[in-house]
């Protein structure tokens, strides 16, 4: 186990607590981009999704993980992104300007649902949030003449000048770097006065505003920054989908999203992206145990579904600190072997569950 001596405060929120974490985080991203040359393109086309549903979740757990602001709406912010996108691009303009453009407009969107937020928490701004994706769905249904309604939208590939990502391989590049950026810029806001600002309130709201903390604003600020990150991932799902109706953004989604968060690890951007592979490759497994359930056509129906729920209260129940949370326990105890405690996390559960009291 290493200890770092700290002389200086600006010490404590440097971006990586050691000298070779970059290098490992190096590496790993140098990895990652060599991972076209010995993969097949199915795999290649899931690496991409798991990008995607990343940066979804590094905005919801900005929202949930880190400022204690429960959304079951964030299908909808990911629905504008989309629609946004593939609306722009179809009249002319750039990938490059209408792939921020879609992110701001739910960013604007995410402020005016984020204003309800102020006098809501826990189940009750989860059930306005839920309501809010209802009504964006049915106004992509009503609005034929913009989005084709149920008949959906064609989208093509996204360019930037020449260059045109309309291979599994490009593409694939294209969203790890917009998930590395959006990582970097998640880690910038977390570790300015900002990001400290959401944590206090996810602590105690109470004791946030008694150090001079504005609710209103950073609450609302959250939800903006989340929805923006949401509304961009939509416009890359669109691209890459090719395709988009609104049976691509039910509240099954939203689901989805709050159990990629919940399963990697709430308060974590490692656990973010940890649960969005979970999710990712979840259905595969799915895929492979329905030949033990296929001859029960009641059973299958709803397996999916319910195999979601299911990991959800395991979590819940046996690791709430999720997948990045098991990783540093495993990590902890052969750092601290043959000196590791077992009762080492216990305070830490005590803590959460004298918060919700």
């Amino acid at each position: 186990m290493r200890f770092v001596l700290k002389r200086h405060y600006n010490e404590d929120i440097r971006l990586f607590r050691y000298r070779s974490t970059f290098f490992w985080y190096l590496g790993l991203v140098i990895g990652c981009f060599l991972l076209p040359l010995v993969l097949s393109s199915y795999f290649i086309s899931l690496l991409s999704f798991i990008c995607i549903y990343s940066i979804v979740s590094v905005g919801l757990m900005l929202l949930t993980g880190y400022t204690g602001q429960i959304s079951l709406g964030h299908a909808a912010f990911f629905a504008i992104g989309a629609y946004t996108s593939s609306i722009l691009t179809k009249t002319g303009l750039p990938f490059l300007l209408a792939f921020p453009t879609a992110g701001l407009l739910a960013a604007i969107v995410g402020i005016i649902i984020g204003l309800p937020a102020l006098r809501l928490s826990g189940l009750y701004l989860a059930i306005v949030t839920m309501a809010f994706s209802f009504i964006v769905e049915e106004i992509i249904l009503r609005c034929e003449s913009l989005t084709r309604g149920n008949l959906g939208m064609m989208v093509g590939p996204p360019s930037i000048g020449t260059l045109s990502f309309d291979t599994e391989k490009s593409f694939f590049c294209l969203a790890l770097i917009f998930l590395i950026l959006t990582l970097l810029t998640a880690r910038n806001i977390l570790r300015s006065p900002t990001g400290r600002a959401f944590s206090a309130i996810r602590d105690s709201e109470v004791a946030a505003q008694a150090m001079g903390i504005s609710l209103p604003k950073y609450k609302v600020l959250a939800f903006a920054i989340s929805a923006f990150f949401t509304g961009i991932a939509g416009s890359l799902f669109a691209h890459k989908m090719t395709f988009i109706n609104p049976e691509s953004f039910t509240i099954a989604v939203s689901i989805e999203f709050m159990a990629m968060i919940i399963i990697g690890g709430l308060g974590s951007l490692q656990g973010a992206v940890l649960g969005a592979i979970f999710v990712i490759l979840l259905p595969q497994l799915i895929v492979l145990t329905k030949y033990y359930v296929g001859s029960i056509p009641s059973i299958q129906a709803g397996f999916e579904s319910g195999l979601y729920g299911l990991m959800i209260i395991l979590f819940i129940l046996f690791e709430p600190m999720g997948i990045y949370g098991r990783w540093r326990k495993v990590k902890f105890y052969f750092e601290m072997f043959p000196l590791y405690k077992k009762d080492t996390f216990r305070r830490e559960r005590k803590y959460q569950k004298m918060q919700r009291q």
